[in-house]
Formats: structure tokens, sequence, C-alpha cells
């Protein structure tokens, strides 16, 4: 029988070193491979990880069920965290349209085949890659440079308000086809 997230995150919380080791080999592939969208680095994506579940550890108190599953909760940590790094760097440019342009160009996998990673990322580009560039630009800038509506308005030369349904909209059009529920 397989153990729910909540009941591993509760047991993470609770001190269980099984339960925490079960949950990091459950979310570790997925964790990883956002990582490494983000970055593009595999030792920082490595870090980053690492860092993903330490926070997830020392917050697994705070987890509220009713804003969202486990899942969600464990990758908006590590979105934030790759985040993080990336506004540290100062050895590549952090233009969002070049991040559009490596999300959204077709993936080549012949490096390796991590399954969840490759799977999750071919998701996301190919989602990415049917929106169009304006929305596509809106969620890169939003979801992975953090990024409000304001600073995005304001670098896209848009107004507030179409900044804010350009990210909206993109985000709706990529739950559909990612088939992801809000509850």
């Amino acid at each position: 029988m397989r153990v729910s997230d909540e009941a591993l995150l509760a047991g993470m919380a609770a001190g269980d070193r099984e339960a925490a080791a079960a949950f990091v080999r459950r979310f570790q592939a997925r964790v990883y491979g956002l990582a490494l969208t983000v970055v593009g680095v595999p030792a920082q994506a490595e870090e980053i990880a690492q860092e993903t579940f330490v926070r997830a550890w020392r917050h697994a108190g705070a987890y509220d069920p009713r804003r969202g599953r486990v899942a969600t909760w464990l990758l908006t940590i590590a979105r934030n965290a790759a985040v993080d790094v990336l506004r540290l760097r100062r050895d590549l440019p952090l233009e969002p349209e070049a991040m559009v342009a490596v999300l959204t160009t077709p993936a080549t996998v012949e490096v390796d085949l991590e399954a969840d990673r490759v799977a999750d990322a071919l998701r996301v580009r190919n989602a990415l890659r049917e929106l169009p560039r304006e929305q596509a630009a809106a969620v890169v800038m939003s979801v992975f440079y953090g990024l409000t509506a304001g600073e995005i308005a304001t670098k896209e030369k848009i107004p507030l308000g179409t900044a804010k349904t350009r990210i909206r909209n993109g985000l709706g059009r990529l739950r559909d086809r990612l088939g992801v529920d809000n509850g």
C-alpha cells in the first residue's frame, strides 16, 4: 500500500527518518528536474534539490493541505530556491526571452533519460510551445524569474492589466494542457 504524500510529510515533520527518506525518494527526480530546467547546470541543480528538501523538512509542520497538494508545495519551494540561485548568478544574463527560447525550443534527450525529469520537462516545454509567445513570455518571467505583473508590464512596455491577463490566461492554458487541477 502506498503511503500518501501528506502522511510522509507529516512523518518528516515529526522527525521520522524513514518517512523523510521515502519523501525524498518520491520527489527527488521532479525537484532535480525542475531545478535543472531553471538553472541549466547539473551541479547547481543538485545543490538546489538538497536545499529544497532541507527547507521542506524545516517547514513541514507549516504545510496546509487546504492550500494545495504536497507536490505543488514542494515544487514551489524548489522553484523559489532555483530563482534565488539565478538572481545571484552573474555568469549568465537574466533575460526572460532567453529563458523562453530555452523552454520552447524542441528538446533533445540524448544525454540521460531520467524518466520523471525528462517527461516533466518535455511536457512543460510542449505546453509552453503551444501558448502564444506573449503568454509564454509572461508566464516564464513570472514563474521562473519571479517578476511581478508590474515588472513584466514595464519590461514589455504594456499596460499592467495586459500583463496580468497574459499571466492568468497563460497559466490557465498550461493547467489545461498539463491536466493540472486546482483541487
